[in-house]
Parts: structure tokens; C-alpha cells; sequence
């Protein structure tokens, strides 16, 4: 990746990063660059880019520049920057330590193990009775070959009418099913990211998102969602009209893991930026049909889009249950004709039957969707009061929408963390596995998705495995497992 930050940019990241003279945080070069490293650690920088020239960067800190000029010696030393002389500085972690992105770990069946690595829940109570019903609609269609790529009428037509009832008019025919969000995803980048293309992504994002890309051979470009604030506007949309990437991937919807909601002005900006660059923008609306307060909703981001570059994904895994394998592409009809044959060389079709049991819930949409959101309303404050009374230094903003919350724990320990709690019954998914290259160690997903009673003892293991790390006990390594 080569894109670069601005002084002033930089220096907005940092906020109030220079520590009073006479507190005993060291000199003024040592804590810029603790500050950096800082925002390395957590994602809101990413890794590859080429940081301001020093002098830019002491003018837009108001400091000297031989305090920029040693803060950038030290992360030389440290690892933190790779400089070529009369090229510039770019950001680097130590000793070229990497992670994996991809989130497809073997899963496996522990009855005792609470698992948090997987942000969904059980089937809504009308699922039992729409797979009964949908049984008897079956027999009209067994005289055809069962094939149908774009999906079945019916059921396009009712994806379409939910995008209409947002306030975006959408056809049957700009409708693909698929089976389930993340072969939508995968579709998408199959017809519109030739390998090695670059693709903007936000980082945390989702794990299984990176696996897709990293299947394309896709060159990263992430831009940092500050888990207290969200997007950073400026940087976001620079980012697109420097690198130009071939596509961008975002979830602006209580993005996933941090929760946060895209303002309209923002949608707005993205979708214009993306046409000046040449960028298709893959918009993941998963969690679109859960906002938990009574905030109004932005607009889809489609709606702003008059050249064909919104590709919009989503599915009923969230909202309604993740074992019904049933999702979307909404885009322009002439794109969704291209898109069928890519889905015919994959797995022809989706499963008739599991289109009619969809089809017969969403028919109940609105009932289904008001009681998962009155269930994950109490969830969410459950997990909220267990957090504070349990592990009362660790930090979080309570999400207005989605399932999880994004936690800043008290020390870059989420992994060792992951490790002994799985120990104690159960599964997290630890912050770098949201991430790139080995950050995010200071954070962890939480899903609220399971019953407040599990989530209050999921949460007390968790404060026992944290004690336990600070008294020395090594956890026993087990093989991970699946993160949704």
C-alpha cells in the first residue's frame, strides 16, 4: 500500500498526545512516538502508509522539529517505520510480524463452552411454522429442473420491496439471492476485483470480509474506524482519491465490530468520491434492520448513487437466523445479468426450499424484526451491567444498533485473553482477528446475541481468566473456531 497522511491529518489522529512537562512520561519525542505506535496498534493507522515529511508534521503539531525528527528515530528503532532516504517514512510493525486474516477456523461442538465468537442467535419462534408452510408451496415448483441462478421471483421481489420501504426504489430484477451475505460478497469480488486489484477496507472490519479478499489476492488499503468516533471523513475519502482502488468494502450500518453508524452527509461524499475514482463501493447492510434506539435511519447508500458503483449485500442471517442460508445483491439489473453466470459457475442456484421458508418470513418481517430488536435491546444491557460490575476498567461506547460492542481492554493482551478464556468455557474473538498485521491487541468483540443469563457468566469467566493472566497462569492452546 502506498498512500500517505498529511500533516494536518496526522496530527488529528493524534489529539492530545503530548503529556505535561513533569508528569514522568519522558520527553516530548518519546511520547509522539508512543502515540504513533499507539495508533498502529489499534488500526486507526494503518500499516504501509508514508507518514508527513518532519518538518510538515512539527508545523501541524506546533513543535520543533527535532522532536519530530527523534520521534521518527525511535520508531525507526522500534520497528514502526521504514524510511528510504529522499523517499519518505512509512509505517511498519517490528520485525515484520503478520497475523492471518482469514476468519474460516474449523468449528467445533463443546455443549459447555459459551461461545462469543459468533455474532448471531437462534431461530425466531415463526421459523418452525414458515418451513411447514413452505413444504406445502413446494409442490408447484418440482416439475422444473429447480434452477433458478437470480433466485425465485417471488422472493426478489420482496428483497426489492424492503429496499423500497427504506426510501429506494428497487426492482425485482436488480435483486440477486444468494446463499447467505458472504457468498454475496464473494460473488461481487469474483466479477468486479481481478486479482491483485486494490480494494479499500475499514479496519476492524469483518474477518471473514479479509478472508474473501485475501482469496482474490487483493491489495489492501484500510482506512482506521476509531472505535470511539467512527469514520474519519477526510482521511476516508483521501484515501479513495489517491489510490483509486478498484473497489471499496464498507459496512456502514453498526459496522462490524465497532458498532458505529455512517451519517447521510458521509454516504453522500463516499458515493461521489467513488465515482471520481473509479471505485465500485461494496455495501454490507447486515445489521441494517436492527437499530435498538429510536433514532432515524440514514438513507441506503444506494441512494445516492446515479452511475451504477453501489453494489449493496445483505441477508437474513442477522435479523433472523444464520442456518437459513439466504442473502443479496442489489444492484442495476444490467449488472445483476452479469452476475448470474458468475453464480452459475459456483452453485447454480439456491436451495428452493430455503427460498420459500424466507419468503414466508419475511411476510412476517415486521413482527420478527420488532421482537429481535426488543431481545437484543435486553441482551446488550445485560452485557453492559455484567462488564461494568465485573470489569469495570475496561471501555466501551454501547452500541445504538447491531449485535456486539467494540471493548478496549485495560492492556494489548486480547489474544492472550482469547486463549484463557477459552480455558475457563469460553470463546472470544479477539481484536486481531478484526484487524491487519498483529494490531488490535487492546480490543475484543462481545457480541450480545446470547441469553442475559449466559452473557453475565460469560463475562464473570472472563474477569477470572483475566485475574488468572495477571497471576501467571499459561492457558492450554485449543484449535480456534469459526468467527461471524
Amino acid at each position: 500500500m502506498m498512500s500517505s497522511v498529511r500533516g494536518a491529518q496526522l496530527a488529528r489522529l493524534l489529539g492530545r498526545w503530548n503529556a505535561p512537562p513533569g508528569d514522568g512520561h519522558g520527553p516530548g519525542y518519546a511520547a509522539l512516538a508512543a502515540a504513533v505506535r499507539g495508533l498502529l496498534a489499534d488500526g486507526r493507522l494503518p500499516l504501509g502508509v508514508r507518514l508527513p515529511a518532519e518538518r510538515e508534521l512539527a508545523t501541524a503539531l506546533a513543535v520543533s522539529r527535532t522532536t519530530v525528527s527523534a520521534a521518527y528515530r525511535e520508531l525507526r528503532e522500534s520497528g514502526h517505520l521504514t524510511s528510504r532516504r529522499g523517499a519518505g517514512s512509512w509505517t511498519a510493525l517490528p520485525r515484520g510480524h503478520r497475523v492471518g486474516t482469514s476468519g474460516l477456523w474449523s468449528a467445533g461442538e463443546d455443549a459447555d463452552l459459551i461461545d462469543l465468537g459468533v455474532a448471531a442467535h437462534e431461530a425466531p419462534a415463526e421459523l418452525l411454522a414458515a418451513a411447514r408452510d413452505a413444504v406445502e408451496d413446494l409442490p408447484r415448483y418440482l416439475s422444473g429442473a429447480g434452477y433458478h441462478p437470480t433466485g425465485l421471483a417471488e422472493l426478489r421481489a420482496a428483497a426489492a420491496a424492503g429496499y423500497t420501504d427504506r426510501g429506494l426504489a428497487t426492482s425485482a430484477e436488480q435483486i440477486l439471492i444468494t446463499a447467505g451475505t458472504q457468498q454475496a460478497l464473494d460473488l461481487v469480488l469474483r466479477l468486479s476485483v481481478p486479482a491483485g486489484s486494490a480494494v479499500l477496507i475499514e479496519t476492524p472490519t469483518y474477518p471473514n470480509a479479509l478472508a474473501a479478499l485475501a482469496a482474490r489476492r487483493a491489495r489492501i488499503i484500510a482506512h482506521g474506524v476509531d472505535p470511539a468516533t467512527g469514520w474519519d471523513a477526510e482521511l476516508l475519502l483521501s484515501a479513495l482519491r489517491q489510490e483509486r482502488p478498484r473497489a471499496a468494502y464498507v459496512i456502514p450500518e453498526f459496522q462490524n465490530p465497532t458498532g458505529h453508524l455512517m451519517d447521510a452527509a458521509l454516504r453522500q461524499w463516499l458515493v461521489a468520491a467513488a465515482h471520481t475514482a473509479g471505485t465500485d463501493l461494496i455495501v454490507d447492510e447486515s445489521f441494517v434492520d436492527l437499530p435498538l434506539e429510536n433514532t432515524a435511519m440514514p438513507p441506503p447508500v444506494a441512494l445516492f448513487d446515479r452511475h451504477a458503483r453501489v453494489l449493496s449485500i445483505g441477508g437474513m442471517s442477522k435479523a433472523y437466523w444464520g442456518g437459513l442460508r439466504i442473502g443479496w445483491v442489489r444492484a442495476s439489473a444490467p449488472l445483476v445479468q452479469r452476475l448470474a453466470p458468475v453464480r452459475v459457475g459456483v452453485d447454480m442456484a439456491s436451495p428452493v426450499l430455503e427460498q420459500l421458508v424466507a419468503l414466508r418470513l419475511l411476510a412476517q418481517r415486521e413482527q420478527i424484526v420488532a421482537e429481535r430488536r426488543r431481545q437484543l435491546r435486553r441482551r446488550r444491557d445485560a452485557l453492559v451491567a455484567a462488564l461494568r460490575a465485573e470489569l469495570p476498567e475496561w471501555r466501551f461506547r454501547i452500541p445504538a444498533g447491531g449485535v456486539m460492542l467494540w471493548a478496549e481492554l485495560d492492556e494489548p493482551i486480547s489474544t492472550a485473553l482469547a486463549h484463557a478464556a477459552e480455558g475457563a468455557g469460553v470463546r472470544l474473538a479477539p481484536g486481531p482477528r478484526f484487524g491487519l498485521d498483529g494490531t488490535l491487541e487492546r480490543y475484543l468483540r462481545l457480541p450480545f446475541s446470547l441469553p442475559p443469563a449466559e452473557l453475565a457468566e460469560a463475562v464473570r469467566r472472563i474477569a477470572a481468566a483475566r485475574r488468572d493472566l495477571d497471576l501467571g497462569v499459561r492457558p492450554s492452546w485449543r484449535a480456534p473456531a469459526v468467527i461471524t
